[in-house]
């Protein structure tokens, strides 16, 4: 493993994903300056997910064609220059278009990274993206308080320094990205060599191979950890006050505590990826999950809430690395087209659906909501199920 150029990607991965994160940090002050309604708002928002899931494939499709390593720089530079941009903005439609250019440079961004860190990797794929998923997580967490504290301290001008990070990190992935090729290229050599050495001194080239059929149901089990996860995030604080009786303090806590504890939980799953096999991890974080977040909804009590906080974060966050090298590995010809699709996926699916679920509960209620997010997860784990054991991997 390269580690002093993965944890540059991961620095990269936090300077791309800072803007993602800010965006919805920004939003009241959109609503306060510039007399935006709901239905503005919630179309920036749903732009920005739809495009960032649809594109990012097509990207990795292309990043599978050519190795084209400037995508990384370009993307990093559109999303920070173009969100940036968003605060010497000031009518709707200008501001709706700078959103949307940041999501495009999100979107290319992501797959030509992840395929890099594959590459960079050696034996130890889970740790490697793990660290790597950390970085966006960083950037996620980041964004809101860079956004905040800039805008209050300078206006909405002061997103202006969103742009900076983006110049600096974006040439300093130009610069570095050939340094990184090589890298990977000597990772390949070396690893072809021991092969060789290992076979007698023959060379036996293995051609990847990609199992389409593994492929789409892995993309099922995304699309059902996806609903889940944003449901989590969408409604779970709601239901705490609303339902609980929580107050809004202890309400919007809880997500907190997930995202502190996802890091660790991150982290935990690479490294136990790399022991247990991919396929396992996602398989038993999946089905804890389903218990855990039965006992928070169901027992109708805020300290069974607070106490299943930590152990969901570890069964959502911790399957994280596992998903997409699972993605990867089953489509070993079209590292980058599984990359986008995994990561889109994974992030802004459930972005895109849950208006749905908010439309479920106007008419249903918040409990009912959460009930259904159970479903979602039960469904989520049955799909493991389904999974098959990649070639020659766990």
């Amino acid at each position: 493993m390269q580690k002093k150029y993965l944890y540059f990607m991961a620095a990269a991965h936090m300077c791309d994903d800072i803007n993602s994160g800010a965006l919805p940090a920004v939003i009241p002050f959109f609503v306060l300056n510039y007399g935006m309604d709901y239905k503005s708002v919630g179309g920036i928002m749903f732009a920005s997910c739809f495009l960032s899931s649809v594109i990012q494939p097509v990207f990795g499709y292309l990043a599978d064609r050519t190795q084209r390593n400037w995508f990384m720089g370009m993307g990093v530079l559109l999303a920070g220059l173009s969100f940036g941009l968003t605060g010497f903005l000031t009518e709707y439609w200008a501001i709706f278009a700078a959103v949307t250019v940041m999501g495009i440079g999100s979107s290319i961004f992501h797959p030509e990274a992840a395929r890099i860190v594959n590459s960079i990797s050696g034996q130890q794929r889970g740790a490697a993206m793990s660290i790597f998923s950390v970085g966006g997580n960083a950037g996620f967490g980041i964004g809101p308080l860079l956004a905040v504290g800039v805008i209050t301290a300078f206006g909405m001008q002061g997103l202006g320094v969103f742009a900076l990070v983006s110049l600096v990190m974006g040439s300093a992935l130009f610069l570095l990205a050939p340094r990184i090729k090589a890298a990977a290229r000597r990772i390949q050599e070396e690893a072809a060599s021991a092969a060789a050495k290992a076979d007698g001194g023959t060379v036996r080239p293995q051609r990847a191979a990609n199992d389409w059929r593994a492929f789409a149901r892995l993309t099922l089990v995304i699309m059902f950890r996806s609903l889940t996860f944003s449901g989590i995030s969408s409604f779970l604080p709601l239901f705490c006050i609303q339902v609980l009786g929580a107050s809004n303090a202890a309400g919007s806590a809880t997500l907190s505590v997930l995202s502190i504890a996802g890091i660790a939980a991150t982290l935990a799953g690479g490294w136990l990826a790399d022991r247990w096999g991919y396929v396992s991890v996602l398989r038993r974080g999946c089905f804890l999950l389903v218990p855990l977040l039965a006992a928070a909804v169901f027992m109708q009590n805020i300290w069974v809430v607070y106490l299943m906080l930590i152990p969901m974060s570890f069964a959502m966050q911790g399957t994280y690395s596992s998903f997409v090298v699972l993605g990867q590995s089953y489509l070993a010809k079209s590292v980058g087209f599984a990359s986008g699709v995994t990561l889109g996926l994974s992030f802004s699916l459930g972005g895109v659906l849950v208006p749905a679920l908010g439309w479920y509960g106007d008419v249903c209620g918040i409990a009912a909501v959460m009930a259904l997010v159970v479903l979602m997860s039960l469904l989520c784990a049955l799909a493991t199920l389904l999974l098959p054991q990649p070639a020659g991997r766990g």
